[in-house]
């Protein structure tokens, strides 16, 4: 139909035709426009690989520059980064966007992938899929030394593959495992740990981790109960004695703990009396064990539980820590009877002699911090058999008789002046000295 000149001039006059725009691309119009907000996008979201990335900054929307956020490590996953608002409203970058961008995800090999979690850059794990890449990926982290990245890779690898896999594969790289298991540990995962190590066939440390279980628990009863279930585990033979320890020493801190607790409360022993318990014995070691025996218990039958000999015989003491023990807490008491029974023996025809495991300088040594008299000082400074150290420690103690008949015996008349201005003038040792000098029946050498 042929449209008349007054149609014609309504048309071309219209607002519909004079609010367009004529141009030769009109029907190219929606596409072009498709194009450049495909362009918008791509300089919004712009993943470089050069590093000269890190000179250009970039801005939010509210003009604020924004920066790539690191997790712990220094290290963000792609799709972490992706969730982040305040790294994904990038404005455009105030240069020209390239015209063609890097795959920055599939091209990554794992020695780039490994250069980026070093640098702290952008990376993905979830393009490595196969047994091999993950493995080939763990192998390049090791080689560079890296803990943060080889723990962010055994990480991704617990989550990407089965337990029995995964330990499988550590079995053959000892740097991987030891990373590995530090880990676990860090993160409190027990259960995981001990499934490791007992595919590893390390049943010993498996046990050990378990037996540990002891230090988180108060109830002494409970403790016990525990640890009595531990002696069936598959421990090396010295963990399993000192297992076995522990439980019976526990077992029987608890009847003595018990049975003393009764007697103080009524007042049946003198000993609590004079010296009141200051602390429980539950939980305490061995020695400790052994000294509060020695202190509360001395002298009882072997057959009871407290009886220091038992405990001696029970827990295998060596004689010279039983010796020092026991002379420690029987010298605080101030049984010097006792102390004597400790070391008295009898000798060739039925005489008693003095022998000891250890040295009786130390004898002298606790003898004197608790206080000993001077009598029992001089007597135990005589069996020491090193001229100088008993000279110099009965010079020390004040025990001057025991020096100027050490010196008499030697003969040593020079020695014996010199001492003598080491003690007070006219006491009973200056006189011994001057008797001793003016004596005509010692042959001095001097």
């Amino acid at each position: 139909m042929i449209r008349g000149k007054p149609d014609e001039d309504d048309y071309w006059n219209s607002s519909k035709i004079q609010n367009k725009a004529f141009t030769f691309d009109d029907d190219d119009d929606e596409f072009t426009r498709l194009k450049e907000s495909k362009r918008a996008v791509n300089s919004i979201i712009s993943f470089d690989e050069d590093d000269d990335d890190d000179d250009v900054e970039k801005v939010s929307w509210s003009g604020e520059p924004v920066g790539m956020k690191s997790k712990a490590g220094g290290f963000q996953s792609f799709s972490e980064s992706i969730s982040d608002t305040s790294v994904r409203t990038y404005a455009p970058e105030l240069r020209r966007p390239k015209a063609e961008c890097k795959d920055f995800i599939s091209d990554w090999t794992p020695e780039e992938t490994v250069r980026r979690m070093q640098r702290g850059r952008v990376y993905s794990l979830e393009k490595f899929r196969s047994l091999q890449d993950k493995l080939l990926l763990l192998d390049e982290a090791v080689s560079a030394h890296d803990g943060n990245v080889i723990t962010a890779v055994l990480i991704y690898l617990k989550k990407s593959l089965s337990k029995e896999i995964l330990f499988r594969e550590l079995m053959c790289r000892e740097v991987a495992l030891r990373h590995y298991v530090h880990y676990v540990k860090e993160m409190g995962e027990q259960r995981h740990l001990l499934d490791l190590l007992k595919a590893l066939g390390r049943t010993g440390d498996m046990a050990l981790m378990q037996y540990k279980e002891h230090l988180n628990m108060k109830d002494e009863n409970r403790k016990k109960e525990f640890l009595k279930s531990c002696l069936s585990l598959p421990f090396s033979q010295d963990d399993a004695s000192h297992v076995m320890d522990h439980y019976t020493l526990l077992e029987r801190q608890i009847i003595i703990e018990a049975a003393d607790k009764k007697a103080e409360s009524m007042g049946q022993m003198d000993v609590f009396k004079k010296f009141p318990r200051k602390a429980s014995i539950l939980n305490m070691p061995i020695i400790t064990t052994l000294y509060y025996s020695c202190f509360y218990h001395y002298g009882e039958p072997e057959g009871t539980y407290s009886s220091p000999v038992n405990i001696r015989k029970t827990f295998r003491i060596s004689d010279k820590q039983y010796i020092l023990t026991a002379l420690g807490a029987r010298a605080k008491l101030k049984s010097w009877v006792d102390v004597d029974s400790l070391f008295n023996t009898k000798g060739w025809f039925g005489y008693m002699t003095k022998k000891s495991p250890v040295g009786f300088h130390r004898v002298v040594d606790i003898l004197h911090k608790n206080n000993a008299p001077l009598q029992v000082l001089q007597a135990y400074l005589n069996l020491i058999d090193d001229t100088e150290l008993k000279i110099s420690l009965a010079q020390k103690y004040k025990c001057h008789d025991v020096a100027i008949n050490t010196y008499r015996d030697l003969k040593d008349r020079q020695q014996l002046i010199v001492y003598r201005g080491k003690v007070e003038r006219g006491s009973d040792e200056d006189r011994k000295i001057e008797e001793l000098l003016n004596s005509t029946q010692i042959r001095w050498k001097n």
